[in-house]
């Protein structure tokens, strides 16, 4: 009952005039983010998993997971080094070593879905092969707090590439709340900050700003994901697979390696 209560009084803030700003406030501001239990997405077991011990068990070890990492341990480590977390790779991680990202669904603000990442490998693909990108830069943001870590990545790329067909930017906001990933708060909340995001550039490359509903736990743990408040870049071949990485704000040396590193890619054949 409390933790209805709790969910239900999150409800006006979706009526309120900040739906109203820029992408940039981005979607999540609207979720308090001053408590622990925010982290979770508030699931519940299924109906036809409480006799599941195997279910149980996995449950027992998140919730373990989740309480002993939560929104406190974020802020004392955004306080110890403003959200860089760990310097970018400095060259490409070579093909064989990289790893594959994990692939999830995504919404534009008009509602239309995609899945991430789009790739050249078989199911993986969500359009023509001639839209397949040969390099992907997917920004990871949890929380509005974090658009300027984002920025300081997205905006130099987007002027180093802005020419180019075969390269893809995304700007990911991830949603865990369990109330505004309902579908019909979800629709809502899509349908009330639909507009154009052009910013009035005419360039071939655009950043594609777009919204992921839902429990990301376990896309989180793949990742290595734990602080919440700090922003992920992730430079992505056109297999998916993760090439190079960097971490909270951008750094010259960093933003150098990520446009040489993007170059090589480029050139892979």
């Amino acid at each position: 009952m409390f933790r209805l209560k709790r969910l239900t009084s999150t409800t006006p803030a979706i009526f309120s005039s900040r739906l109203f700003l820029t992408h940039e406030d981005k979607l999540f501001s609207l979720i308090p983010t001053n408590q622990p239990s925010q982290r979770t997405s508030n699931r519940f077991l299924e109906f036809y998993q409480i006799g599941n011990k195997a279910a149980i068990e996995k449950e027992r070890a998140r919730l373990s997971d989740e309480m002993n990492r939560g929104y406190f341990a974020d802020i004392s480590e955004l306080k110890q080094h403003g959200g860089k977390i760990a310097m970018a790779n400095k060259i490409l991680i070579p093909a064989m070593a990289a790893t594959k990202f994990p692939s999830f669904e995504v919404n534009y603000s008009d509602g239309t879905c995609l899945k991430l990442p789009v790739t050249s490998n078989g199911n993986d693909v969500d359009a023509s092969k001639s839209d397949v990108p040969t390099a992907s830069l997917l920004c990871l943001s949890f929380r509005a707090s974090s658009q300027a870590m984002i920025d300081s990545w997205s905006l130099p790329f987007l002027d180093a590439f802005s020419n180019s067909q075969r390269v893809h930017l995304y700007e990911v906001s991830l949603i865990d709340s369990w109330l505004l990933s309902r579908n019909p708060i979800k629709r809502l909340l899509l349908r009330m900050i639909w507009k154009s995001n052009a910013d009035g550039r005419k360039d071939v490359l655009q950043r594609q700003i777009v919204y992921s509903f839902g429990d990301h736990y376990y896309f989180r743990k793949e990742l290595n994901i734990l602080n919440l408040l700090t922003g992920y870049i992730f430079l992505l071949d056109k297999f998916g697979r993760v090439r190079w990485q960097g971490f909270g704000s951008a750094t010259q040396e960093e933003l150098s390696a990520l446009l040489s590193c993007t170059s090589l890619l480029l050139e892979e054949k």
